[in-house]
């Protein structure tokens, strides 16, 4: 169990790491600062405002369950397809 904590918590680093470095290596009019890596990966390192947390965690028009997260590398939940299929919101 150890071992597999570690090789997560390294490749969350890498992610972390290659997501600014890939932005770093932009044109600073290029950065967006959001994106994906490998095509896969989802990044934004914006900081996050109350419309974008809102939108993200309780969106309506999109029926995916893990959407691309608020702040850092990964996924967020979108709590709306849940609590619509599960209690009919």
């Amino acid at each position: 169990m150890k071992r597999i904590r570690r090789l997560v918590n390294l490749l969350s680093f890498a992610l972390i790491a290659t997501s600014i470095a890939t932005e770093l290596s932009k044109p600073p009019g290029q950065r967006t600062w959001c994106g994906e890596l490998f095509g896969i990966f989802p990044y934004d390192w914006r900081i996050p405002t109350l419309g974008r947390v809102r939108s993200t965690v309780w969106d309506r028009n999109n029926p995916r369950l893990l959407v691309p997260t608020v702040f850092g590398v990964g996924w967020t939940i979108n709590l709306y397809p849940l609590f619509h299929t599960l209690i009919g919101v």
